[in-house]
């Protein structure tokens, strides 16, 4: 009796009931046999498998960002971009060089090299679909249930760049997965917001510079990876955190608001209030020159974050209340701040923390003998008689 080297020439023993044929070409990638393919995400579903001896567990948090951006495409129709999902074959189905095609019988599977939280986010989103699917059904929800067909089968239908390794074994996987995983450098903060462009303030940044013309003089870096160049003031970075700090009072890490849903007007409104800000920093900061401590990152993002706080007392952002608070900022001593080499060696988060106290105790303790209770002054405190002109 001949040896039987693999489960697919078990199986042929057998009479099949079925086979799932994948169309693909067959080539050699660096010494190893591989299969280049697109399948839809239906397909996807019945073949593949997870070893937790080559894969790592799952990681709650990207699994949830994954679904809400496969979301973007599922409720809003916008493009979603995937890297390949790569596979490995370890001795299941056999290849129709004839056909081009792989057959695989109904019980074999393909084990996921790289790509499982991809894998496990549509596949969660499947059984979420197929969960409220049924919810309407029992409630005779006929719009919704139209509504979530809609969605299952662009989810199904979604096409997915795959790679199937006919001839690695598990040691050879694991490699395979570490060098995926480990070697490849992530792309820097700069560049990395610049070219994610769905997000609210993301896209707010990019209007500012291209629309704004109080922005010219205020150059801002967007295309430096890392950092920004000699000759800017901004990088795009920076520009995107004083944004989050001007109208939400948060550190970027804490914005509630950087979603990817918002109409045109949101944008056109945040976009008159950002200009007029820059427009007065000009008006009362030194001239714009790396070497001022004012139009440094830090104190950039704290007077964002104070300013916030000033003109959103009454619930609203308050234009008035901005012009009037922005007047302390000729008065303000920024080389009190900070002592000795704090500027240099405290974290940067408690950099940033350190002057919005600063420049927030100094507005309350002077800000009625040093700023002019004028016109505007009455519009950002309506009925407040105790601001009187004493300067």
């Amino acid at each position: 009796m001949d040896q039987i080297s693999s489960l697919s020439e078990l199986l042929a023993e057998q009479k099949a009931s079925s086979y799932i044929e994948i169309p693909g070409a067959m080539s050699r990638t660096f010494g190893q046999t591989t299969l280049s393919t697109t399948l839809p995400m239906s397909k996807l579903f019945a073949i593949y498998e997870v070893d937790l001896e080559v894969q790592r567990s799952i990681v709650p948090q990207n699994l949830s960002k994954m679904m809400d951006y496969i979301m973007l495409y599922l409720d809003h129709g916008q493009g979603i971009y995937f890297p390949g999902i790569i596979l490995s074959a370890r001795g299941a189905g056999e290849y129709d060089a004839q056909a081009q095609v792989y057959r695989l019988q109904a019980i074999e599977k393909l084990y996921v090299v790289d790509g499982q939280h991809r894998l496990a986010a549509f596949r969660r989103l499947m059984e979420t679909l197929q969960g409220a699917m049924a919810r309407a059904k029992d409630r005779r929800e006929y719009d919704r249930m139209e509504e979530i067909s809609a969605k299952l089968s662009k989810l199904y239908a979604f096409p997915m760049s795959t790679m199937i390794y006919l001839d690695i074994n598990a040691r050879q996987e694991r490699q395979l997965f570490s060098d995926i995983n480990k070697l490849p450098r992530k792309i820097g903060g700069n560049l990395a917001v610049l070219r994610e462009q769905r997000r609210f303030y993301h896209v707010l940044a990019s209007r500012l510079v291209e629309d704004a013309p109080v922005m010219k003089n205020l150059p801002v870096d967007m295309f430096t990876e890392r950092g920004k160049g000699p000759e800017y003031l901004f990088s795009y970075h920076l520009l995107i955190e004083i944004l989050i700090g001007l109208f939400e009072g948060r550190l970027k890490s804490a914005s509630r608001n950087n979603g990817y849903y918002f109409e045109e007007k949101e944008i056109e409104e945040h976009l008159k209030l950002a200009a007029l800000y820059f427009e007065s920093l000009l008006k009362y900061l030194p001239e714009p020159e790396k070497g001022e401590l004012c139009w440094t990152e830090n104190l950039q993002i704290a007077l964002a974050m104070f300013f916030h706080d000033e003109v959103t007392k009454t619930g609203t952002f308050n234009k008035y209340a901005l012009d009037y608070a922005l007047k302390i900022l000729p008065h303000i001593d920024w080389s009190a701040i900070y002592s000795g080499d704090e500027k240099d060696r405290l974290p940067r988060r408690s950099r940033i923390v350190k002057a919005y106290q600063f420049v927030k105790d100094f507005y309350v303790e002077h800000h009625m003998f040093l700023i002019r209770d004028d016109s505007m002054g009455q519009q950002a405190f309506p009925g407040d008689s105790s601001k009187e002109d004493v300067g």
